[in-house]
């Protein structure tokens, strides 16, 4: 019956997409995030359904979209040139199968992230992606916190709809994701126009919530209590009253402390102590690594660079003997190990030419989402109220993905690609009714010098 529904919505997508061909960009998100085809066993697997949405998202854009509007920005050009980059290493790629196989995947997120803006030019497109994106992943979010809170979660061991270690599916990804989400969430409960925002939605928007705070003590990944912090730090700059915002923040998490498994407060505690933790002590020597290969191979040395990578470091190793337990320094020698960052994937893979692209990328949207949150604040237009806010939601995703992507190595990840497809999108959205406004009055003013100069009273 899964099997059914989950072809029965894909097919029912393209379809609704004839009638109206932005579905089909909705669906391609849909299908990119929740990865149906792997968790079906007979009917979604024997299509390509990614590919074909992925191609019905250009075509409908392409016939049926106005295109007098289409601006092709900055950041657009940034993942261009990252593209086209990405592409230019893979020839002198250190790895070249594991590399085609990474480049097979990254293509395509770069250039849907491209291309998104282009079809995101109305605030109910805008919101409609976003919803999508909450709803597909918050799909894995309610089935994994509901596993968590049953009692099933733990490190490597929360299943989710697949048996799979890749994408949105693997635990620390998922982790930064679901906290990322939380101020989208938020928005929704207060601007959302497609489904407005009465009892019903907050209370959905509350238990989502709820789930994706338990994300990170079900996959009891660290990164995710990293980002769980940045995020209550970061909800300080517009809450009203902060004070009690500190103190209920503070009294959840005593509350919250009881209800935590034993293993989760061990994992918890390897955050202090990277010396004695073998996942961190080898994090730290792979980073040290890249940068002596970057200095080697500035220009990167292709996707999967880090296969090559051995070296052998000194830790404190606990065991048993004669019932007691003995710490004692041992070499430990490691090899082929990824990086767990994303700057050091970018650095290691792209060179620095491909690190200062991303981090460009990055920097260039957090700065735009502030140029919106603080120009669009305070208007008294209904219509003018929920740009300002929805900047301030993706700055903060974006904040979040980049702790997150500082231990985990995720710098093409497709959903936080469309996060940046958002913003681009919401940008554009904005300058364009600056510029109406603008010329609104430009054009009000040049009348007014008409009439006044005729003697006659301005038009109202």
């Amino acid at each position: 019956m899964l099997d059914l529904a989950l072809f029965l919505t894909v097919m029912g997508m393209f379809l609704l997409g004839l009638r109206r061909p932005f579905i089909w960009v909705l669906a391609y998100l849909y299908i990119d995030i929740l990865a149906p085809q792997k968790i079906g066993w007979t009917l979604t697997p024997m299509f390509p359904i990614s590919l074909i949405a992925f191609l019905l998202a250009f075509a409908g854009w392409a016939i049926s979209d106005p295109k007098a509007e289409t601006k092709f920005t900055l950041r657009q050009g940034i993942m261009g040139v990252l593209l086209v980059y990405c592409f230019m290493t893979l020839q002198w790629a250190d790895f070249p199968e594991n590399a085609q196989d990474k480049w097979e995947w990254v293509w395509k997120a770069l250039v849907f992230a491209i291309f998104l803006p282009f079809t995101l030019i109305t605030r109910l497109r805008i919101e409609a992606a976003a919803l999508i994106l909450v709803l597909t992943a918050g799909a894995i979010i309610i089935a994994a916190g509901l596993k968590t809170a049953l009692g099933g979660g733990g490190y490597g061991s929360l299943y989710f709809f697949v048996n799979d270690n890749s994408n949105i599916y693997e635990s620390s990804t998922l982790a930064t994701v679901a906290i990322a989400l939380i101020p989208i969430i938020l928005w929704f409960t207060k601007h959302g126009s497609i489904f407005p925002p009465d009892w019903r939605v907050k209370t959905f928007a509350g238990l989502l919530i709820f789930a994706c705070l338990l994300i990170p003590v079900g996959t009891e990944a660290r990164t995710g209590l990293l980002c769980i912090a940045v995020l209550g730090v970061l909800m300080l700059r517009d809450v009203k009253n902060r004070i009690m915002y500190v103190m209920a923040a503070g009294a959840l998490g005593v509350m919250a402390l009881p209800f935590l498994p034993a293993s989760y407060y061990e994992r918890m505690a390897t955050l202090g102590s990277v010396q004695s933790d073998q996942s961190a002590s080898t994090r730290m020597q792979v980073w040290e690594w890249t940068l002596d290969y970057a200095a080697e191979r500035p220009l990167g040395g292709g996707f999967d660079a880090y296969r090559s990578n051995e070296f052998t470091y000194r830790m404190p190793v606990t065991r048993e003997e004669g019932g007691a337990l003995v710490t004692e320094i041992q070499d430990v020698t490691d090899k082929s190990r990824a990086y767990h960052s994303s700057f050091f994937e970018m650095l290691g893979e792209q060179g620095w030419p491909g690190l200062i692209l991303w981090v460009s990328l990055h920097l260039i949207g957090l700065i735009q989402m502030e140029r919106i949150r603080r120009g669009w604040r305070g208007r008294e237009s209904p219509a003018e109220q929920w740009q300002g806010p929805l900047a301030s939601a993706l700055q903060f995703s974006n904040i979040i993905y980049l702790v997150g992507a500082t231990f985990q190595g995720i710098a093409y990840q497709p959903v936080f690609l469309v996060l940046i497809g958002l913003q681009i999108a919401l940008s554009t959205y904005c300058s364009k009714r600056e510029s109406a406004k603008a010329e609104a009055d430009r054009k009000a003013a040049r009348e007014a010098r008409r009439a006044a100069a005729a003697g006659k009273p301005a038009m109202p």
